[in-house]
């Protein structure tokens, strides 16, 4: 998965005013204690973000 894509489901599940302030904010256990943009900004893959992000947000499995 890229980046771009990683935003676009963002946006997608949190609006696209939200989603930016919400990766800055909200802090991961996934991510060991990182927010979206700290584990992207350190190179944790985009995959791996969006995996954590679909846990913490109680997404459907079909959104995985």
């Amino acid at each position: 998965m890229r980046e771009t894509e990683l935003w676009r489901r963002l946006e997608h599940h949190l609006g696209a005013p939200y989603a930016r302030v919400w990766a800055d904010q909200t802090v991961l256990a996934d991510l060991e204690g990182r927010t979206v943009i700290e584990a992207l900004a350190s190179g944790v893959n985009a995959q791996r973000v969006w995996r954590a992000v679909w846990a913490f947000l109680e997404l459907p499995a079909s959104e995985r």
